[in-house]
């Protein structure tokens, strides 16, 4: 077996037994202002929250690991929606603790070039209380948590499950309701 299947391995079987070590920011809390490293279609770019919410809301949607089972479905159920949410006038960005260069090939490979990772560095996973724990102790990775962020920096949406599914249509009907 090689060193990339046994490591991918190794982290589902880890997801398995993950929890949160904590609970996600309040609806209409101020959502804290980021600039971090990211990737789209393969190449690199940097983000800047603020910059983004000058265009429209911003869904900020943290995910544990590039290339496990659940955040590539759940990569894939975005970029599959990204007319949708263009259409609404949201920017939507993928964030996890993956490092630049597993950001540029999961852009590609699972967003389908549709749309940017990025890095959620250890301030900004601490900062949005997305923080994962696994057999109770605390580790780098985020727990699977989507925000929609309204064009006045406030939170419209904290969504927390391990479970892709829900994310992509709850984030969606959120953006839209902003719209109205």
């Amino acid at each position: 077996m090689t060193r990339r299947f046994l490591s991918l391995a190794a982290a589902l079987c880890a997801l398995a037994v993950a929890n949160p070590a904590s609970a996600e920011l309040p609806k209409g809390a101020k959502a804290p202002t980021f600039v971090t490293q990211g990737a789209e279609a393969g190449k690199a770019f940097g983000f800047n929250l603020t910059t983004a919410l000058a265009k429209g809301p911003v869904v900020l949607y943290f995910y544990p690991k590039a290339f496990t089972q659940g955040c590539t479905v759940e990569a894939q159920a975005f970029a599959e929606s990204m007319d949708d949410f263009h259409k609404a006038g949201a920017t939507v960005i993928g964030l996890s603790a993956d490092n630049i260069e597993t950001l540029k090939k999961f852009s590609t490979e699972a967003c389908r070039d549709k749309f940017p990772v990025a890095i959620a560095s250890p301030q900004i996973i601490k900062a949005y209380d997305v923080g994962l724990e696994m057999n109770g102790k605390a580790t780098a990775m985020a727990n699977r948590t989507t925000y929609v962020i309204g064009q006045d920096g406030r939170v419209a949406l904290a969504y927390s499950d391990l479970k892709p599914h829900e994310h992509i249509t709850r984030s969606l009907a959120v953006v839209k309701a902003l719209k109205r």
